[in-house]
């Protein structure tokens, strides 16, 4: 008669009871609840369009809300100095400007944040490119042309402060030219425009999408185009880069989780936008009318693309003499 001991009995009721329980180390599908997207910019700029369009659609595939928080100021620090004690689980997540690493540790003499360790690189998102707007008196139809008219009578330009896309663009024009110029400095594009299309200021680098409408009325003249290749929704407007090989005038945006967070997390956030920003419907809505150009890539091609840019503009923020101590 085949006996079987009490002991091993309960041996094989524990194993069941143990197979049948959940492990306790088990975690909820990324995302299990809303996420919180800072943008380091303020409302209805560049950055806030393509949050709020991303956010949508975020929503839309994965059930969760995106909080929008427009965080503005200080060229992007009030935002990125609060982001960096986030905890670094997916949830608070960073939209902002190349500045935060491309521009400040070069400008900045202290930083309050570590950009290599208090960051983690998730997605480019958008280039926005800076198109070199002029008043139609400014009377030159090239950069040639703009420089020899700079050296033989006084001339100002629009910038929206020390250490800003239409500051650094004008600033490596000047480098790479000689042209000549003293920035008069304003607290947005749109009042700089203004007095652009007005005639008070003869110029500046603005964003492609606030240039189009009055230049196609016959408000402003442009030379061209910051972009690295012709724009294929202008294609009547030149790359500067065609004349002046080298010269770039755009800013990126991109998406940031804290330091610390998941690969997996990280990448599961980069392969869904990746997917809504190669959307037809995502494009023709958002990305076009916007001048919008893709930033494509994974998140170690994005890193990659931050140390590359970081280099350039180091080098022209270093000829230019730039710095600010506080």
């Amino acid at each position: 008669m085949l006996r079987i001991s009490t002991r091993f009995l309960q041996t094989i009721a524990c194993a069941a009871t143990l197979a049948a329980a959940p492990p306790a180390y088990a975690q909820p599908a990324y995302p299990a609840k809303p996420i919180n997207l800072v943008v380091a910019l303020a409302p209805g700029g560049a950055a806030d369009i393509i949050g709020r369009a991303l956010g949508q659609r975020l929503h839309e595939d994965w059930g969760q809300p995106v909080v929008i928080e427009n965080k503005g100021g200080a060229n992007t620090q009030v935002a990125t100095t609060q982001f960096v004690r986030s905890a670094p689980d997916g949830y608070t997540l960073l939209l902002t400007a190349e500045h935060t690493f491309t521009v400040n540790p070069s400008l900045y003499a202290k930083l309050a944040y570590d950009p290599d360790k208090d960051f983690a690189p998730v997605s480019g998102l958008i280039t926005v490119s800076q198109a070199l707007a002029l008043h139609p008196s400014v009377n030159v139809k090239s950069i040639a042309e703009l420089v020899a008219l700079t050296k033989s009578k006084p001339m100002t330009y629009a910038s929206l402060g020390v250490g800003s896309g239409p500051h650094l663009s004008m600033a490596m024009l000047q480098s790479m030219t000689g042209l000549q110029a003293e920035p008069v400095q304003y607290r947005g594009a749109g009042p700089a425009m203004a007095d652009i299309i007005a005639g008070h200021v003869p110029m500046m680098f603005v964003a492609a999408g606030l240039m189009v409408e009055p230049w196609k009325a016959g408000k402003l003249n442009t030379l061209g185009l910051g972009s690295e290749r012709r724009l294929p929704t202008l294609p009547d407007l030149p790359a500067i880069e065609e004349i002046l090989p080298g010269f770039r005038a755009s800013v990126w945006f991109g998406l940031f989780a804290p330091g610390g967070t998941p690969r997996e997390i990280v990448v599961k956030l980069n392969r869904a936008i990746q997917k809504i920003m190669a959307e037809p419907a995502f494009v023709s809505r958002f990305m076009a009318p916007n001048f919008f150009e893709p930033v494509p890539g994974t998140p170690d091609v994005f890193a990659a693309k931050i140390k590359d840019d970081a280099t350039r503009w180091s080098k022209v923020i270093k000829d230019a003499k730039l710095t600010i101590k506080e």
